[in-house]
C-alpha cells in the first residue's frame, strides 16, 4: 500500500472546495476527504464532480444504522465510484460484512470498505466515564480492527498513536487511515490523540487525514507539500 494524504475538504458547498482545489496546479490532484458537511449540503453530484475533475475520494459518510440499512446505502454508494468509504466498526460483525456486500458490484469490484474504531477526539477517560469501556485505548482499537479484518474489511480508521499495535496484530497489509495529524507549531482544536505527519509514518499509518493544518493555513499548498515531505517522501 502506497502512502497518501488525504486532504479533509470540510466546507459547506461545492463552490468552497472547488475554490479551494483550484488552489492547486492542473496537474496536481489531491487525494480528497468528502465528509458529512459536505455531503448532506452538495448531495451525490460533489463526488460525482471531484472525481470527473480527476481527485480519487475518501467518501467519509461513517455509516452505523442495522445491517439490511447499511447494506442498501452501500449498494447506493458503490455507483458513486468513490476510492474509499467507512462505516462504524461498533456497528459490529454482521452490520461490516452486509456493508461489504452491498458496497461489491456485480463484476466483483469495489471501494476499499474501512471501519472507524474510536474517533480521534475520544479520550481515554471519555472511554471509560462514558462509553464505559474498561479496556485501554490501544487494546479497544486493536480488538476492533480484529473485528473489522475477520469480517472483510480492508482497513479501519484510528489515531496515529494506535496504528502501530493495528499492524501487528492485523498484518502489514492491513490498511490504517489516521485522523489527528498536527503539525508541532499547531493546535490540537477538538482532536485528543494526535501526531505529525512524521510520527504517523513511523507509526505505520498508510494515510493520514489532513484538515485544518491544510485548508486553514495561509498557503494550503504549502502546507499540502509539507506534508507530502514528511509522510511521503
Amino acid at each position: 500500500m502506497n502512502r497518501d494524504v488525504i486532504i479533509a475538504c470540510d466546507f459547506s458547498s461545492a463552490s468552497q472546495t472547488l475554490d479551494f482545489l483550484g488552489l492547486f496546479s492542473r496537474g496536481n490532484k489531491p487525494f480528497v476527504k468528502i465528509g458529512m458537511e459536505l455531503f448532506y449540503s452538495e448531495g451525490p453530484d460533489i463526488v460525482r464532480r471531484l472525481k470527473a475533475a480527476g481527485h480519487k475520494v475518501f467518501l467519509d459518510l461513517k455509516l452505523h444504522d442495522i445491517p439490511n440499512t447499511v447494506r442498501k446505502s452501500m449498494k447506493v454508494l458503490s455507483s458513486l465510484d468513490v476510492d474509499m468509504c467507512n462505516l462504524h466498526s461498533a456497528g459490529g460483525s454482521v452490520m461490516m460484512k452486509a456493508a461489504l456486500e452491498g458496497l461489491t458490484r456485480p463484476d466483483g469490484s469495489r471501494p476499499l470498505l474501512i471501519a472507524v474504531t474510536q474517533l480521534t477526539s475520544t479520550s481515554p477517560e471519555m472511554l471509560r466515564d462514558e462509553l464505559l469501556i474498561g479496556a485501554p485505548m490501544e487494546d479497544t482499537v486493536r480488538s476492533y480492527a480484529l473485528n473489522a479484518r475477520n469480517s472483510g474489511l480492508d482497513g479501519i480508521v484510528c489515531s496515529p498513536r494506535e496504528a502501530r499495535a493495528v499492524k501487528e496484530a492485523c498484518g502489514a497489509g492491513f490498511v490504517t487511515v489516521t485522523p489527528g495529524i498536527r503539525f508541532p507549531e499547531s493546535g490540537a482544536d477538538d482532536q485528543t490523540r494526535i501526531t505529525t505527519p512524521a510520527a504517523a509514518r513511523e507509526n505505520g499509518s498508510d494515510f493520514i487525514v489532513v484538515g485544518r493544518p491544510i485548508t486553514a493555513a495561509a498557503d494550503p499548498v504549502a502546507a499540502y507539500e509539507r506534508c507530502m515531505k514528511e509522510f511521503v517522501l
